[in-house]
């Protein structure tokens, strides 16, 4: 298995993946992929990985959103992070965000934000293991299927980038 760099032409398994995960009703208050376009538009051009299988199949992906386009929070950015379902409890989650952290970490991001529904717990764990921490609950901040759902906002804070020289 190897982490590359995702480009265009991973965007069919990458979807795929992220279909599988809109799927369940746990990963994102999404209802379908987008198309490529606005896919790659709503995602940093940089930070963007996948992980290949022996066969150089996709098995995962990692990905950096933005969260606003102020020039304040330039170092700021929002975690995806989603296994295909027959590479799950592999480990690949947790290679993958943590090539991602060191990723966003060479592109001068100083703190990276996760969006995760409570009850998707190892998606909490994955994070909480990368040094991310629940920085609050979100209560019904979005709909999904008729259904108010809350989320919890996770942060990690870098301990390299944004240093506060004293």
């Amino acid at each position: 298995m190897r982490i590359d760099t995702m480009t265009p032409d991973d965007w069919p398994a990458v979807r795929d993946i992220y279909e599988a995960g809109i799927a369940t009703g746990e990963a994102t208050f999404q209802t379908e992929a987008p198309p490529w376009g606005a896919w790659d538009a709503a995602h940093l051009p940089t930070c963007r990985l996948v992980m290949r299988d022996d066969e150089d199949s996709v098995i995962g992906w990692a990905a950096l959103g933005r969260v606003s386009a102020r020039p304040v929070y330039s170092g700021v950015a929002e975690v995806s992070v989603y296994v295909a379902e027959s590479a799950r409890g592999r480990g690949i989650g947790l290679q993958l965000l943590t090539a991602l952290i060191d990723a966003s970490e060479r592109d001068g991001r100083w703190t990276l934000q996760a969006s995760i529904f409570p009850e998707n717990t190892a998606s909490i764990g994955l994070h909480e293991r990368c040094g991310f921490r629940i920085v609050g609950r979100r209560e019904r901040i979005g709909c999904q299927y008729g259904r108010w759902r809350d989320t919890f906002l996770l942060e990690r804070r870098s301990s390299v980038v944004g240093v506060a020289n004293e």
